[in-house]
């Protein structure tokens, strides 16, 4: 299989970008910016497969992981970390894991993306199961780390989906549910954590939000089980509760602040009616 054309690797279309002023190099990255939702919009189908799976996944059972190195990796575990907070979820749900461990989020760690055994390491670290969907998250679509842990996924009937930037890609070679938003060149060439990365987020969004919003974490479009973290959040679950209930500011804080989501609020404003 060719892995042919590697447009994340292709020259900029820019070569003088050295050489530009301030505001044509923002107006170049925008410029390529504006592709970018484009370009995932024609492979809507292929996520909405890839996140149905997802959804019936959770429903009996499962989790959502993500393999990744670099940036792919940390935008995984960046998608992963807000699910808890945001839709009152517990950890352990949605799952990032980087190659090279903790210190990677912050740190690059030489070579930990050639390992082609270390993914599925870490994911046995996690008892990774059948019950369970791996999405592999990279930018070239050829990530070691990444390929050899959806392989081994594979093997173990262990379902997957892929997210990359080019097209046949060997992570969607592996994967049941491939998705390849192929974006073009990068402004600064080979920098894929500018169009890609932006692309591979913008997916991530799309993935979490649509699942958690078919598995009851939304309605209408309110985040009903958000964690009450900080005052900011309290505000805002209050005027829900206000919305939800036609009670007073105060009543309605107190009682949010008392059963601790704008769900168990209103469930207990209308057991009292």
């Amino acid at each position: 299989m060719s892995l042919e054309p590697n447009t994340t690797e292709k020259d900029s279309n820019y070569p003088s970008l050295s050489e530009f002023k301030t505001i044509e190099i923002l107006e170049a990255i925008n410029n390529e910016d504006q592709q970018v939702a484009l370009a995932i919009k024609d492979k809507i189908s292929q996520i909405s497969n890839l996140i149905d799976v997802v959804v019936d996944k959770i429903k009996n059972g499962g989790r959502l992981f993500y393999i990744g190195a670099g940036t792919s990796g940390r935008l995984g575990i960046l998608d992963a970390s807000e699910c808890p907070p945001t839709y009152g979820v517990e950890h352990g749900l949605v799952i990032g894991i980087i190659a090279g461990g903790d210190t990677a989020i912050r740190k690059a760690v030489e070579f930990a993306e050639d390992d082609t055994e270390q993914a599925y390491i870490d994911l046995l670290a996690h008892n990774i199961n059948t019950k369970d969907v791996v999405i592999g998250i990279s930018a070239s679509g050829r990530t070691p780390y990444v390929f050899g842990g959806l392989s081994k996924c594979k093997e173990n009937r262990i379902t997957t989906g892929a997210i990359s930037c080019n097209v046949n890609t060997l992570i969607s070679s592996t994967s049941d549910y491939p998705i390849e938003v192929e974006v073009g060149p990068e402004v600064v060439t080979g920098s894929t954590r500018m169009k890609a990365g932006t692309a591979q987020k913008m997916i991530l969004n799309m993935i979490t939000t649509s699942t958690m919003i078919k598995l009851g974490k939304v309605k209408g479009s309110k985040m009903i089980d958000m964690q009450l973290s900080n005052h900011k959040l309290i505000e805002r679950g209050t005027r829900m509760v206000m919305e939800q209930t036609g009670l007073d500011f105060e009543t309605a804080k107190t009682i949010l602040l008392q059963q601790g989501s704008v769900r168990k609020a209103v469930d207990y404003f209308n057991s009292l009616c």
